[in-house]
């Protein structure tokens, strides 16, 4: 390792032991070696012991940077594998990052647009709206018709920042790989590399706006979803220029309710969008987090979904669909032995899975939620739990 590595591992250690996150290892081996840094650098202690375990990790990714964020903000929307008071506090790290200057992004936009911002727009604001990991969003309008549109700037000198933490991660993974045979049907190395591949996508804003204007024209005149216009005349690999929009953030439930929103048509519309991206399109957005859901605040009887930030989508070949399909359609028929297949079959669980078991563990998780009315089905728990079955399943396999 480089002098430059070993400090920075020096810093993920410290800031990891300065949030008491050694609570989060498990009993092994590989674990004794931060346990042992602990009591022998007895200067490295827990300053925050009073705060819950999910405030001190997310501070502590918050500390370490965007690389550390952004994991923080995939393992937030992954219910099914984290509970709640991980989970909870790591979803603030979806709008509440520190901001960098504004007048340094003001510099930054107008370098990589070559003209003042005077030229384009009026109105900027030095202050950001909101504040990403990668990237942090300005008020303006435009400067010939006066519309109010949003600039999103990368952030500074952030690349270098990410290639060393990621080389490091590769390190851990390649680490956690050799020592733990059980760890290997995980696959770190390959996680770690899905993860770069994700980051570094999302440094270049002209994938995310060829992404936006793709899903905008897909859903082009619908009353389910709608997604701001790009203005990609002014847009570059390190600024986007999009129209702002106004909406109630789809996890402010109060806030829903209180303007009057149809909350069973809202409910309809969301399985409708997916459905349609997934099945009709075949390109859906992959980060549907709430910062980046609202809800127009017009026409509450007539509720429309509105999505932002684009940079990660998915595809799904004719194969995944079909599997995808059938699940459901299994699901719904009650048919768990073909459910547990199809989960083999597409490789959703390991192949040396045994069918017979899962298929006993779906029905434990499925038949007390038909015997309930439909209205009182909450198909999200429904997942959840089939998640966790298969979850459960995975890791037994692991450690046989």
């Amino acid at each position: 390792m480089t002098p430059a590595e070993i400090r920075r591992l020096y810093r993920i250690i410290k800031v990891q032991l300065e949030y008491g996150l050694d609570e989060l290892l498990p009993e092994h081996e590989l674990t004794r070696a931060p346990l042992l840094a602990r009591k022998s650098l007895f200067w490295i202690k827990n300053k925050h012991p009073e705060k819950p375990l999910g405030e001190r990790l997310r501070l502590a990714l918050q500390t370490l940077g965007p690389v550390w964020i952004k994991f923080g903000q995939m393992m937030s929307t992954r219910r099914d594998l984290f509970p709640d008071h991980i989970a909870d506090p790591l979803a603030l790290l979806q709008d509440q990052v520190s901001p960098f200057d504004g007048n340094l992004a003001k510099q930054q936009m107008e370098e990589a647009l070559g003209v003042p911002l005077e030229e384009w727009f009026t109105d900027f604001e030095v202050e950001p709206l909101a504040s990403a990991s990668i990237a942090q969003v300005h008020t303006a309008k435009l400067k010939e018709s006066g519309q109010e549109v949003v600039l999103k700037v990368i952030r500074p000198d952030i690349r270098p920042v990410i290639d060393a933490d990621l080389k490091l991660m590769y390190r851990m993974a390649n680490i956690v790989a050799k020592a733990l045979p059980e760890a290997r049907r995980l696959k770190p190395v390959e996680v770690v590399r899905e993860y770069e591949k994700t980051l570094l996508d999302e440094l270049d804003l002209r994938r995310e706006a060829a992404n936006a204007i793709q899903l905008r024209r897909n859903f082009e005149g619908s009353e389910e979803l709608y997604v701001p216009q790009v203005f990609p005349d002014l847009s570059n690999e390190t600024v986007m220029v999009s129209e702002r929009i106004y909406g109630i953030q789809v996890s402010d439930i109060d806030g829903l309710k209180a303007n009057g929103t149809d909350m069973k048509l809202l409910s309809e519309r969301a399985v409708n969008v997916f459905f349609k991206q997934v099945f009709r399109d075949s390109f859906f957005h992959a980060d549907m987090h709430p910062g980046n859901v609202f809800v127009s605040p017009e026409h509450p009887d007539n509720p429309l979904w509105i999505g932002l930030d684009c940079g990660i989508v998915g595809t799904l070949n004719s194969e995944d669909k079909r599997y995808l399909a059938e699940n459901l359609l299994a699901f719904f028929n009650r048919d768990y032995r073909r459910v547990a297949e199809l989960h083999v079959e597409s490789g959703w669980v390991p192949r040396d899975t045994n069918v017979d078991e899962f298929e006993f563990a779906i029905r434990m998780v499925c038949e007390p939620i038909f015997a309930k009315p439909l209205g009182e089905i909450s198909f999200g728990h429904v997942l959840l739990n089939l998640f966790n079955t298969a979850r459960g399943l995975i890791w037994k396999c692991n450690l046989n």
